[in-house]
């Protein structure tokens, strides 16, 4: 058996907000790579719930994170298709993103 690890270090201040967020990837070529935001979410099979992680810098501009949360939802569709192959409901999570896209003013109608 391979093992890779992925790696995040988090600078915090004085109360506890992020300064500055950096990744490491092994297999990936990535090190030390600088991020204003990270989401995690990890499957806990004994409580039946996603467990997650979201954490983002001082530096974060808002219209940024609205990008960000938008593509993490349009990527969820295609997880979605991968892990499951129902088309129908990857699709309605696509227009969920699209939806998103135009209330969030990311993009017009």
């Amino acid at each position: 058996m391979r093992k890779t690890q992925i790696t995040i270090d988090v600078e915090l201040d004085e109360n506890h907000i992020p300064e500055s967020i950096t990744w490491n990837a092994q297999d990936g070529g990535v090190e030390k790579e600088e991020t204003k935001a990270t989401m995690i979410s990890v499957w806990d099979d004994k409580t039946m719930e996603a467990l997650r992680i979201d954490l983002w810098t001082k530096e974060m501009p808002v219209d940024q994170m609205k990008m960000f949360i938008h593509q993490i939802l349009v990527s969820l569709g295609s997880t979605y298709q991968r892990a499951t192959g129902e088309e129908d409901v990857a699709q309605w999570l696509e227009q969920i993103a699209d939806e998103f896209a135009i209330k969030s003013a990311i993009r017009s109608v």
